[in-house]
């Protein structure tokens, strides 16, 4: 039995002509050949499958060939090149950092470099997972990187670029492979299929492209397998996504019809289908959201190119495109974004995704709502406005009127005249409600002052009444408990002109507790000796008028002057003071 290659494999590039999706890659490398400018060291890196190893093979090849072409490629049949490809050549070496990452391995590599080739021009060493050395290996190997042999060029390949040192990522020419595009994917299945004598899809094939997300191997590998579970040699679409479990277009598509119809029913039916086949619900909100993108795509004929599918699928999205709308299209992505967020954290997430679907059906509702109010004549709305701040009067008389109010019209059947008396007296939103009510006008009062009242505004501050009413709130807190406050308030302050009191603070926080009471103080002291006009200034004293108390013996010297009953009772109980 003949032993099968995988298409990995049996159809790797073996030229710069023949790399997919990196021409940016290819053509540097094809010009620095050309004019003699060969780095000593070039970093590959990007994600897998991209042909960061592959091109660094081609590259090891073509410079050490004897025959190069016109076309900047290997001529194939010079010594160098048939060693190579019989992997016999000495000039090559390959080492997996992934397996050989020693301090140990990289002093043996070096030591290889010190010898120059036996024939051909350069000794190329390609270190693949290049990212996997240790740090000792890496300082092991800077030197010898740094100013190698003439006849020594080093190619490092790797997938986490992030991972390699300053120092090595310095001496390198670094070069960023790209995810290649599915339309060139599809495009290398779709040439592999006819070598092959496989009848394939077009669908797919970028069905499979789209699945390898960018890597060409695990396209390849894919595809393999669907032509490994076909009888007969034929890849279908739908043999692709039965064998991949990748939930079909037309899922998608009738799923957006439903919900633009506005058939809940319908949509809670498609999605319990869904998951009875046993598709994750997770997946589902996902691919409906990147199957609204593509819509929203659609619609402009500048962002079409991002469209990445077969043609056939494309006339199907661009005639459900039409039947969408915009303002449905960024309504459902916005509820899908949302559902996506909270579905990890959701304890039941299929009530989730139906609310969102419940949601989405009922979005060409509101929006068509919307755009009635929107086109409301303006006296409509006013009369509208009118009917809903005032809670009386018949609505639909005043509707119907406003409406004949508009021009002339042609007499209507019975019917249509009900059907649009039934439209006419639908409730405003609620921003037209809060609308009619910032512009209500308010109704006047007339404010009344009687004699009395203005007998006793602003009268003259009797200094004693004053101080009279000052010890009385000065009690009544101490009565609440508030002894803070009490002392605070009971001091002595000073009348300025005759209106307002200066109280001297004994620190920031007396200041900051006067002026939490100010309010309440102020209303007590002007309802009591009837004047508006009475105000309160607190300031903090000097350093020289408050002196600050350290010392035990001068607590008891503060204390004995401002209670002179503590030295009495001192002296009669014969109590000493230890300091």
């Amino acid at each position: 039995m003949e032993n099968f290659v995988v298409s990995a494999r049996k159809y790797r590039p073996t030229t710069f002509e023949t790399v997919v999706g990196q021409s940016h890659i290819t053509t540097t490398l094809k010009n620095a050949i050309k004019n003699k400018h060969l780095a000593q060291a070039f970093l590959f890196c990007g994600p897998r499958g991209v042909g960061k190893t592959t091109n660094a093979r081609i590259l090891a090849k073509t410079i050490n060939c004897e025959n190069i072409t016109s076309e900047i490629e290997a001529c194939n049949e010079c010594e160098s090149c048939k060693s190579f490809n019989n992997n016999a050549s000495f000039n090559v070496h390959e080492l997996d950092a992934a397996s050989n990452n020693s301090v140990d391995d990289i002093r043996n590599l070096v030591d290889q470099v010190r010898y120059p080739p036996q024939y051909g021009k350069y000794k190329i060493y390609i270190i693949d997972e290049v990212h996997m050395l240790s740090n000792a290996a890496f300082n092991a190997f800077l030197k010898t990187l740094e100013e190698p042999p003439k006849y020594a060029i080093f190619i490092l390949a790797t997938t986490e670029k992030h991972k390699i040192i300053p120092t090595i990522l310095s001496r390198c020419q670094i070069f960023d492979f790209s995810r290649i595009s599915v339309k060139d994917i599809a495009s290398h299945l779709e040439r592999i299929a006819e070598k092959e004598s496989i009848k394939a899809e077009t669908q797919a094939l970028h069905l499979i492209a789209q699945k390898a997300d960018g890597a060409l191997r695990d396209a390849l590998s894919l595809f393999d397998l669907i032509v490994t579970f076909s009888s007969d040699n034929t890849v279908t679409y739908k043999c692709t996504i039965d064998n991949l479990h990748i939930l079909d277009y037309d899922y998608y598509f009738k799923m957006t019809d439903l919900l633009n119809r506005q058939d809940v029913s319908g949509a809670l039916l498609v999605y319990d289908e869904i998951l009875r086949d046993g598709f994750d619900g997770h997946n589902f909100i996902i691919g409906l959201g990147e199957h609204l993108r593509n819509l929203l795509v659609c619609k402009d004929a500048a962002t079409l190119k991002l469209l990445e599918v077969s043609d056939e699928v494309k006339q199907k999205y661009g005639s459900q495109a039409e039947a969408t709308s915009i303002s449905f299209l960024m309504s459902c992505l916005n509820i899908i974004s949302g559902c996506d967020l909270q579905f990890k954290n959701s304890k039941n997430p299929r009530l989730l995704i139906e609310l969102a679907l419940m949601k989405m059906a009922f979005l060409n509702q509101a929006i068509n709502l919307g755009a009635e109010l929107r086109a409301m004549p303006e006296e409509l709305k006013k009369k509208a406005d009118t009917v809903n701040n005032t809670g009386s009067g018949a609505p639909a008389e005043a509707l119907s009127e406003s409406k004949t109010n508009i021009g002339p019209a042609a007499p209507k059947p019975a019917a249509a005249e009900k059907s649009e008396l039934k439209s006419t007296i639908k409730l405003p939103s609620l921003k037209d409600l809060q609308k009619g009510a910032d512009t209500k006008v308010p109704e006047k009062k007339t404010e009344t002052v009687s004699a009395s009242d203005l007998i006793t505004v602003n009268k003259p501050i009797d200094p004693k009444e004053l101080m009279k009413y000052w010890q009385e709130y000065a009690m009544m807190l101490r009565n609440e408990g508030k002894m803070n406050e009490y002392f605070i308030i009971d001091r002595a302050y000073d009348l300025v002109d005759g209106n307002i009191i200066k109280i001297k603070l004994d620190n920031f926080i007396q200041q900051d507790q006067i002026n939490e009471m100010r309010a309440s103080l102020l209303d007590f002291l002007r309802s009591k000796i009837s004047n508006k006009t009475l105000q309160l200034e607190a300031e903090l004293s000097s350093q020289d008028e408050v002196k600050l108390i350290y010392t035990p013996k001068e607590k008891l010297n503060y204390l004995t002057q401002k209670y002179p009953i503590i030295d009495e009772l001192r002296k009669r109980f014969g109590l000493e003071s230890e300091f």
